[in-house]
Parts: C-alpha cells; sequence; structure tokens
C-alpha cells in the first residue's frame, strides 16, 4: 500500500500535512524527496562500508539473520552529514517534535533475499513513557531501493501509536504493507506498531533510518561519544545542534552555563536562559 505523492521537498503547505498525517494515523510516506545522485551514492558508500567494515548479519530475529546494519553512519563519511538535515525530511520531524530536537541514532539497512517479518516494535518502547503520550520521538526512514510487498517493505498498524500499550509477542493485529519507489520517505511516530516484512524476492531493501528524538531525552545512540570533536566542529552549525551540541530551552545538556556548542565554535551565537532573565 502507497500512501504519498511527488512533492515539493521545500513546500511548506506539504510538509505541515505530512507532519499532520503523522500526528493523526501515525505515518505519512513522501515520495520524490530524495535526488538520485544523492541517493546512488548514499548506496555506493554503504556498499563500500559494508565490505570494509565486514558488517555481519543480526544474531536473532529481531536484527534479522539476513539483514546487515551500520550504525554510528555519521562516524562513517562525511556524505551522511546531508541526511539529518535534508530540507525536504528534517522540516516535518520539526513540526511533529519541535526545532530543537535531537538526532536520536542514524542507521542504514539492507535486508537481504530470505528474510523473514521482524517482530512488531515501537521504536520508544525502551523509553518506557506512559501510553499513549505526546509524539517525542519521530523517525524518518529513507527508501534507497524500492520498498515492495515482495522485498520486505515496512508493515504498521495504522493508529497504533495511541494504543495503551506497546506490542507484545504474539500480537497479530492487522497491519498494512508499505509500498514506496526509492527516494521515498516514510515518517512515522516513535509510538507506532511496526515491523520490516519478509523478502520473498531476490533482491535486497535497503534504506537508511534517522530516529529523533524530543531535546530533553538521552539519545539511542551517544553522538557525543560516538564522534570525535574535531569532526563535530567541521559539521553545520545545525547539524552539531541534532547531535548534541547545542541546549533544549537555553538550559537543558549546558556545561557550566554556556552552550556545547561553543565548544567547538567560540564564537556560536547562543540565547542561554540566564541571559534572558531581567530582559
Amino acid at each position: 500500500m502507497t500512501s504519498g505523492e511527488t512533492i515539493d521537498a521545500f513546500e511548506p503547505a506539504r510538509l505541515d500535512q505530512l507532519a499532520r498525517e503523522v500526528e493523526e494515523r501515525g505515518w505519512a510516506v513522501a515520495e520524490g524527496v530524495i535526488p538520485d545522485a544523492l541517493r546512488e551514492r548514499l548506496v555506493e558508500t554503504i556498499d563500500r562500508l559494508l565490505r570494509d567494515l565486514e558488517i555481519p548479519y543480526g544474531e536473532n530475529a529481531f536484527l534479522g539473520r539476513h539483514t546487515r546494519r551500520i550504525f554510528n553512519l555519521l562516524g562513517r563519511d562525511p556524505l551522511f552529514e546531508a541526511t539529518p538535515v535534508f530540507p525536504g525530511s528534517l522540516p516535518v520531524i520539526e513540526r511533529v517534535l519541535d526545532d530543537e530536537c535531537l538526532l536520536s541514532s542514524l542507521t542504514a539497512i539492507e535486508m537481504g533475499p530470505g528474510q523473514v517479518p521482524q517482530p512488531l516494535h515501537s521504536d520508544d518502547g525502551s523509553y518506557g513513557f506512559p501510553r499513549p503520550s505526546p509524539t517525542l520521538i519521530a523517525v524518518a526512514m529513507w527508501a534507497l531501493t524500492d520498498f515492495t510487498q515482495e522485498n520486505g517493505g515496512t508493515h504498521l498498524v495504522p493508529g497504533s501509536h495511541r494504543f495503551e500499550r506497546r506490542p507484545r509477542r504474539g500480537d497479530a493485529p492487522e497491519t498494512i504493507q508499505i509500498e514506496m519507489p526509492a527516494g521515498s520517505v516514510l515518517f512515522y511516530s516513535g509510538s507506532l506498531w511496526h515491523g520490516g516484512g519478509e523478502n520473498r524476492s531476490d533482491q535486497r531493501r535497503m534504506g537508511i533510518v534517522n530516529n529523533y528524538c524530543a531535546g530533553f531525552l538521552r539519545q539511542e545512540e551517544s553522538q557525543l561519544l560516538a564522534l570525535p570533536r574535531d569532526r563535530v566542529a567541521d559539521f553545520a552549525p545545525r547539524l552539531r545542534r541534532l547531535v548534541g551540541y547545542g541546549t533544549y530551552r537555553g538550559l537543558i545538556g549546558h556545561v557550566d552555563q554556556r552552550s556545547p556548542e561553543t565548544l567547538v565554535d567560540p564564537a556560536a551565537r547562543t540565547d542561554m536562559i540566564w541571559g534572558r532573565i531581567g530582559r
């Protein structure tokens, strides 16, 4: 099943619509977002890393015994710096969360032929939020190859982000399966029940998962430890803040009353809460 259409990635009204769909039903699809040239370079780079890093297949049913994952993509190659801040996807996430959200993790996933369905899960499951809750986790899944019924397009349970519990082993609710062409983005709430499908084809399914969290939460992948500080210094300012070199509302995450952004850019303009008091 496909829900989406070719969009102008920079059109505010369409970005607003996508964010509303995520809030109301838990997910949305936008087609034609990722330029072919960037998508092809990402595939080439991921293939090189799979080979050079000798990435193994998963060791259990959740990770997938015919699936390979590359974590900490920002630490692997500068090319991946384009994905978390991409103007066709980040603005949707900022509308669902807010513009002080953080990048929680950035992962490439290659699902090979023979992969069985992944158990249904929700990406906020480890946080222990009461359910239902406001949306505090949001995901932009980039399709680097076509997602089809045959190659394991993602299954999801519409509206499940409003359920009063997370999925349990043995749950078998009715799902829909996302089909979308390469270059599309699947946006969804971190509370949505979902899982990779069965790959019955002879082709792989490849994507990048941009996982974001509210700015006051601990990130799934510790970006501050995973990325060398001199590398972060070369990031664009928005990406620096996304990985944690910033504060939430001018307070949370400060270092001795300073924004951590000044650790990588002493000239960075910051707006700390102490400077607002008494204005």
